[in-house]
């Protein structure tokens, strides 16, 4: 059985009930809520749909590099995120609730102008925590990224053990699939 924390507990539910009411959108780390209050720019949308493109076009059928909701949450960690682009199996968009972290093959931030350390520190810490194998990271205030994967046991709890940097004009190989980054829109 799993144990979910009261405090977990009550943040999910704060949330909740602030679905529709609040702008922004809202993720849950063991540290807290977190809030990004601005709406995403239109170079982070188009970064977005263009990455999620990209990998659909070398992806097998049977996987959807998905850009919409629901969340991937897992309860018993205290954790809720929404990568702006899941790698998942088209079978898991079935059924009702959060997606669960574990079937994800890849997640992809592309960092956002307002609050750039969610990506860079928090999703790094969150991810591997959550068992999800490779993330992928798209700055458009550098024209840089990074891909994560191989986790490994910390003292601090489980993180990525390799780094692979790129700029944007370089392939990009996020698992198993291999993406070109030219073209993507900066932060002006």
């Amino acid at each position: 059985m799993t144990t979910v924390s009261p405090l977990y507990r009550t943040m999910r539910d704060a949330l909740h009930s602030l679905d529709d009411t609040v702008p922004g959108k809202f993720e849950i780390t063991r540290e807290g809520i977190v809030h990004d209050m601005m709406a995403p720019s239109r170079p982070h949308e188009f970064t977005v749909a263009q990455v999620s493109r990209r990998l659909e076009r070398v992806m097998p059928d049977d996987l959807l590099a998905h850009t919409g909701e629901p969340d991937v949450e897992s309860a018993s960690e205290g954790v809720m995120r929404h990568p702006d682009v899941m790698v998942i199996p088209w079978t898991e968009m079935e059924g009702d609730g959060s997606f669960d972290p574990r079937t994800l093959l890849a997640a992809i931030e592309v960092v956002s102008r307002s609050n750039p350390d969610n990506d860079w520190v928090g999703k790094l810490r969150d991810y591997p925590l959550l068992g999800i194998p490779v993330y992928a990271i798209f700055d458009p205030r550098t024209g840089s990224g990074a891909v994560f994967s191989d986790i490994h046991p910390t003292p601090e709890g489980p993180r990525y053990a390799t780094r692979k940097d790129f700029f944007y004009g370089e392939d990009v190989t996020i698992a198993d699939w291999t993406i070109p980054s030219e073209d993507l829109p900066r932060y002006a």
